[in-house]
């Protein structure tokens, strides 16, 4: 009796009345569902990774006219994107019918990240529903700033994202747009990526799974995109490896490409332009497909690079050979002539090194204790040498004391480097601020601190033709220097003399 008293006195006397007589606020009344007549979200979008499904999946509820959801309702419950700040698309199933007045959509995506979106929620007779607002975010493994242009590989799903300049194609979207937030590269269905790597005017990716095949789009004047053709694309083609060829790595140089395959004896293979015999093949004839460097006997590589027409490999012992383009003795062999199969790198006695990078017309290699060497063309500072002498073998760069760096990367004509701490240093040419010391006025002949945001530290760092960008252990990217092209990916055109984070 007690209890249908309290009842009535909550249907009928102010909530805070009611909870003082006979002690009713123990009792929660439940209103009866009544008709279906509106949509409602219940759970709404609030961890949301670009590309990736929206965890917890969204929820509708078929609901009554106060709110209540009505347990029968089996209505087919439509979701669209509202408010869409980057032009993302929404993927995944976008139209699923109640169950129990529930409609759940487990795999939902939105492909380009940015803050403010919303989701609409519709069904026929029914009045819609909008979502409260939400960020589309990106999370990186891994960069390549190449060219005018950068890409990231995402943590989870190796999903490739590009932005910057589209001219040929080389973000891969599908368009020749160029782009100042990062897009969503259209692979093949099935296809993610494991790296990315990019050239002057093309990108490459290397797919995961057991195939690891290669697959390339943007420029291909040169046969770079390795698909037997000339032709340009704008999303992501089969490289045309031999038979029974499977790439563990892949790297891109202004005009071509090269791979490195798998298994305990690693051969290199590369393919488009061959002017200056960058392909190692004992030719300078540009190939359209992949063909065999010409190693010397008993030489395996462990890693390879692509500077602007040369290339070189480290093998697991250290020792470093270089081919092709050898104007300003980025081959390191202590000539100026140019090779079209590998030759020895003439390091200091006792120096070997863990990997090593191309620029331009510059090659540096880092030890394993962190120590850096460069050589090649200095005019701007790029050797970090302290000085704008070329150099026809390594010559040790002249890091600030105590400052070992863990890794380098060299681009047109500045080279970059960063600590196993996460301090990032860079050197050579400062036209557009890509060294990050809040400059573009002065070259710099020895490394110079990059002028991180308070608390960023860099996990890696990549250097392109005239912008430089980093990415955090916890998957954050930023970038500076020149931003014409939108290579920075923070949404301006705007040069940035310091580190800016690109669009998450």
């Amino acid at each position: 009796m007690r209890a249908m008293l309290c009842r009535h006195l909550l249907w009928t006397l102010p909530a805070a009345l009611a909870a003082g007589i006979l002690g009713c606020e123990q009792v929660r009344p439940t209103q009866p569902s009544g008709a279906a007549t509106k949509l409602g979200f219940t759970g709404q979008p609030t961890n949301v990774a670009a590309a990736q499904p929206i965890t917890p999946a969204v929820q509708v509820a078929v609901q009554d006219a106060v709110g209540n959801r009505v347990p029968g309702a089996t209505d087919a419950v439509t979701v669209t994107l509202g408010s869409n700040p980057s032009g993302g698309t929404l993927g995944g199933t976008m139209t699923v019918s109640a169950s129990q007045g529930i409609a759940a959509f487990a795999d939902l995506r939105i492909d380009r990240p940015g803050s403010g979106y919303t989701l609409l929620a519709s069904a026929a007779g029914l009045s819609g529903a909008t979502s409260t607002p939400f960020a589309v975010t990106l999370t990186f493994a891994a960069l390549t700033a190449s060219g005018l242009h950068t890409c990231g590989l995402t943590i989870v799903t190796g999903a490739a994202y590009c932005w910057g300049a589209n001219g040929s194609g080389q973000l891969g979207d599908g368009t020749m747009t160029n782009r100042s937030s990062p897009v969503l590269v259209q692979a093949p269905a099935g296809v993610s990526f494991a790296a990315v790597t990019g050239g002057d005017l093309h990108t490459c990716g290397l797919a995961t799974g057991l195939s690891a095949a290669a697959y390339c789009w943007g420029g291909n004047g040169s046969g770079q995109l390795g698909d037997g053709t000339m032709t340009s694309r704008s999303s992501p083609v089969l490289v045309q490896a031999p038979a029974g060829v499977s790439f563990a790595a892949v790297t891109g140089g202004a005009a071509h490409t090269c791979g490195l395959t798998t298994g305990l004896s690693a051969a290199a293979y590369c393919w488009g332009g061959n002017g200056s015999g960058q392909l190692g093949d004992g030719t300078m004839t540009s190939r359209s497909s992949p063909v065999l460097v010409q190693a010397p006997a008993g030489v395996s590589f462990a890693a390879v690079t692509a500077g602007a027409a040369h290339t070189c490999g480290v093998t697991a012992a250290g020792t470093a050979y270089c081919w092709g383009d050898n104007g300003f003795g980025q081959l390191g062999d202590g000539t100026t002539t140019s090779q079209s199969s590998p030759v020895l790198v003439q390091a200091p006695p006792g120096v070997s090194f863990a990997a090593v990078t191309g620029g331009v017309a510059d090659t540096c290699g880092v030890t394993a204790a962190g120590i850096a060497y460069c050589w090649g063309r200095n005019l701007e500072g790029q050797l970090g040498d302290g000085t704008t002498t070329n150099r026809l073998t390594p010559v040790l760069v002249q890091a600030p004391a105590g400052v070992s760096l863990a890794a380098v990367g060299a681009g047109d004509f500045h080279t970059c480097g960063v600590t196993a701490t996460g301090a990032a240093y860079c050197w050579g040419a400062n036209g557009s601020g890509q060294l990050g010391d809040g400059t573009n006025t002065t070259n710099r002949l020895t490394p110079v601190l990059v002028q991180a945001p308070a608390g960023v530290s860099f996990a890696a760092v990549t250097a392109g033709a005239v912008h430089t960008c980093g990415v955090t252990a916890a998957g954050t990217a930023y970038c500076w220097g020149r931003n014409v092209e939108g290579q920075l990916g923070d949404g301006t055109t705007t040069d940035r003399l310091t580190p800016v984070r690109v669009v998450q």
